[in-house]
């Protein structure tokens, strides 16, 4: 995590990205499926913003929007501007996009079996990246190419350049995707779950060079990930989503300290810790995400929270201050009954016990 020197830095440089009130749905033949509603959140350079929550709360759809690569049909953007330095991406033709995807704005995507061609070897993947935006070709290319690959830790990076990725296990296509992401120095990194598949070796050697090219070019990060360690060790900011908004958002030491949202209060109590009984059972939360298709009168969250009254089944909680703290270090969540979650525990879900640096470790 950024330090206070740096953090002080960053939080006085103008956002190079700019999510405003982002709206995405899906039309299909079951109905609209509202999948992204009224996303918004601020990057600024050199800072890292963890987005979390369960599968389908919209982490991953929020990304390909930013990118511009949601299928349209069946895909909508309904709303919002995405400002990446000033210009709205949502706004640009198709020709503009391809100039800035993948060189100043770049993402590492979760599958890399669908997201590498299977025809073409990952030399010629990883060179069209370099033709494209630095018109950068022949020796010159390959050994940049050859040197990205072993920065990720991908052994005999020469020979793995003439590969096909079914050659390559699941771990090392990971981190050829990695690779190509960082290969142009992006001015804002996307991660969408950058370490599955990875050992937990190969998994802090790539965060390490995630955080060395922030350091060393100012790179703003978007780290969507499941892992809450992760997010403790990498994030300056944290983004909890559910149902496709965001019910809490937050700097990360005081978001790990006191949750001020049932559901992120539930996601930190369900993971184990280094004080925790080896024969006890871990907290889960009771239900299952809504079908977002069909969302229920008020609060997404709802049917699943202890605290929820007639108020919540009734009226959807707006993201509201929550809490002291300036700029960004000011806290935002979507809950009616937050001074409640914050003085009685025994009536809400349970405390968690865990620091950052404990989730971390």
């Amino acid at each position: 995590m950024a330090d206070d020197q740096t953090t002080i830095a960053v939080h006085h440089t103008k956002p190079v990205l700019d999510v405003r009130n982002l709206g995405v749905r899906f039309d299909s033949h079951i109905g609209a499926v509202r999948a992204v509603r009224d996303v918004s959140f601020t990057l600024e350079p050199g800072e890292t913003l963890g987005i979390v929550g369960e599968s389908g709360s919209g982490k991953s759809v929020t990304s390909l929007a930013i990118m511009g690569l949601l299928p349209m049909p069946p895909a909508v953007v309904e709303s919002g501007e995405v400002l990446f330095d000033g210009r709205d991406l949502l706004t640009l033709p198709q020709r503009q996009m391809r100039k800035i995807r993948g060189g100043a704005l770049s993402m590492i995507f979760q599958d890399p079996m669908t997201s590498l061609n299977p025809l073409l070897t990952v030399g010629k993947q990883l060179g069209e990246v370099l033709a494209i935006h630095e018109g950068l070709r022949g020796r010159k290319a390959r050994a940049r190419c050859a040197a990205a690959l072993d920065n990720v830790g991908i052994p005999n990076p020469e020979q793995r350049l003439a590969a096909y990725p079914h050659e390559l296990s699941g771990g090392m296509r990971q981190r050829v995707m990695i690779a190509m992401g960082l290969l142009c120095n992006p001015k804002v990194l996307i991660a969408d779950e950058p370490t599955t598949a990875l050992d937990v070796t190969i998994q802090a050697q790539i965060l390490e060079l995630m955080q060395r090219l922030q350091a060393e070019h100012g790179t703003a990060i978007v780290l969507i990930t499941h892992d809450l360690g992760v997010v403790a060790g990498m994030v300056d900011r944290v983004q909890v989503m559910y149902a496709g908004r965001v019910v809490e958002k937050a700097p990360a030491d005081p978001l790990f300290a006191q949750p001020m949202h049932p559901y992120t209060r539930g996601l930190l109590a369900s993971i184990p810790t280094l004080e925790g009984s080896p024969g006890k059972r871990l907290f889960s939360i009771d239900g299952q995400p809504p079908d977002l298709a069909d969302l229920p009168p008020g609060c997404s969250f709802a049917p699943r929270c202890t605290l929820a009254n007639e108020r919540c089944r009734e009226s959807e909680p707006p993201l509201e201050l929550a809490g002291e703290g300036q700029g960004v270090h000011r806290r935002y969540s979507a809950c009616f009954e937050l001074d409640r979650l914050l003085l009685d525990s025994r009536a809400s879900l349970p405390a968690p016990t865990n620091s950052a640096e404990e989730v971390q470790r």
